[in-house]
């Protein structure tokens, strides 16, 4: 869905591989996104392939030169793969490892056990927020996926109903509440207060989750009616088992790295001094790699030695796991080399150049102008800086609380309808089994009433704050 730091964000900014006007790079992508549409549905194609063409296929409507564009598809391909694919590789560990020991079952006993099946989409959406509040979203997807697809396959749901909570919970906290990458480097690139920000964004957070998960779950599980899917679902051979770990240390393996992210989030706010040796201690530790690494390593002892696996029976089911994924791996990876594509290619400035002389309200402005570069390039935490780079002049005579929506008026427009130039796009597609017309119906659906609700609710605001 987006690069895992600000750091990487930075790489977006090259050279532009073509001189093509706004005319014709408008053109070139619409083609682009046409073709990748064309080849999955129409000719069944593998979307790894599909996207691999596409991106070719988007560099020659723009007139670039084929080794350029080969270039910036590779690095993208590259650099997501480096990113969400080591976190996706160590999520399938710790889900398998859940798996197998018979964590992930104690885990979703005890959510059927407590919560009514009424209640079941609430709990849902109530875990991924509190989940996702200090991680990144490929992490929150990573660790809640096992506990989703259980409860839906134990307790007989519709996938949707289950998940689209799971995912809103995980989508809002990542657009919307820092300390995500977006909302931050939007925080200091419109000089709007943290506190304040933070404040406000959980005041639109709640009402906008509420809507777009357990509310539209309802409209999202009939207009696509699955199950949870088998292939995805890690199989524990439950007969073999004398015990399985407690409830407490499953979830406290669970939440290891959520909590080792959310002090790193705190020491940056509270410290916020990069040379001091608490802070570089828990850059390290809290980051996205090193947290669910930890998770992994804790949890072979947590869940594998305390469900009775020997070290043969440990390092059997690390092997297992990570066959499953690699189709994902490769999928996701080329949604993130499609999305550099459009990147270099200078789609982002060419939204900008566009919005230059839009006469209408900041706010307003700032989340269409992320909404523009979201579409055109897939990227929420790329279309967050651009936009909040172009709107900054305008927070300068903006009180602290309206810079504040401001950053969140942005942050709200680079969630606006995931489609298929996002890696997030496909992450989903491929762990809940579903087709790309299935997905834009649920997922892309739901990203856009998340955008549209919490602008709604951020003017609402302005006009009492």
């Amino acid at each position: 869905m987006t690069s895992l730091s600000v750091e990487m964000l930075a790489a977006d900014a090259v050279e532009p591989i073509t001189s093509a006007g706004n005319a014709q790079l408008g053109i070139a992508v619409l083609a682009g996104i046409a073709v990748i549409v064309l080849l999955i549905t129409k000719f069944k194609m593998h979307a790894f392939l599909a996207l691999t063409i596409g991106s070719l296929a988007l560099g020659s409507f723009a007139g670039a030169a084929p080794a350029r564009t080969i270039a910036s598809f590779t690095a993208g391909l590259g650099s997501t793969v480096a990113g969400v694919g080591v976190l996706i590789a160590l999520g399938a560990i710790l889900g398998k490892l859940l798996a197998d020991s018979g964590g992930a079952d104690q885990i979703v006993d005890t959510i059927l056990a407590k919560a009514s099946r009424r209640s079941m989409p609430w709990a849902m959406v109530l875990i991924a927020s509190i989940i996702g509040l200090p991680l990144f979203f490929e992490v929150g997807i990573v660790l809640l996926i096992p506990v989703v697809l259980l409860v839906a396959k134990r307790g007989n749901f519709s996938l949707m109903r289950i998940g689209i909570p799971a995912l809103a919970g995980l989508s809002v906290m990542h657009g919307l509440i820092p300390p995500h990458p977006g909302p931050l480097v939007a925080i200091d690139a419109l000089g709007a207060n943290l506190g304040v920000t933070l404040a406000l964004g959980v005041l639109v957070a709640i009402p906008t989750v509420i809507i777009a998960g357990p509310v539209f779950s309802r409209y999202a599980a009939r207009w696509v009616d699955i199950k949870a899917p088998e292939k995805m679902i890690p199989q524990r051979p439950s007969e073999d088992l004398d015990r399985r770990p407690s409830f407490g240390a499953t979830l406290a393996t669970i939440l290891l790295p959520v909590v080792l992210m959310l002090i790193k989030a705190l020491v940056d706010i509270v410290v916020d001094d990069p040379e001091q040796s608490l802070q570089k201690v828990t850059d390290v530790i809290g980051s996205p790699l090193i947290a669910l690494l930890a998770a992994v390593i804790v949890g072979m002892f947590t869940l594998g030695r305390a469900a009775g696996f020997s070290k043969g029976r440990l390092s059997t089911t690390v092997e297992k796991s990570l066959a499953p994924i690699a189709g994902v791996l490769l999928i996701v990876g080329a949604g993130g080399g499609f999305k550099q594509t459009l990147i270099d290619a200078g789609v982002g400035q060419m939204i900008l150049d566009f919005s230059k002389d839009w006469s209408i309200p900041a706010l307003l402005l700032g989340w269409l102008i992320a909404v523009a570069i979201r579409l055109a390039t897939g990227s929420a935490t790329v279309a967050t800086i651009s936009a909040a780079g172009l709107v900054a002049p305008l927070a300068a005579d903006m009180s602290t609380s309206h810079a504040a929506l401001l950053v969140l008026a942005v942050g709200a427009g680079s969630l606006f309808f995931s489609h298929v130039n996002d890696a997030g796009f496909w992450l989903v597609k491929e762990y809940f089994g579903m087709n790309v017309g299935q997905t834009v119906k649920t997922w892309s659906v739901m990203e856009t009433i998340i955008s549209v609700v919490s602008l709604a609710f951020i003017l609402l605001l302005s006009l009492v704050v």
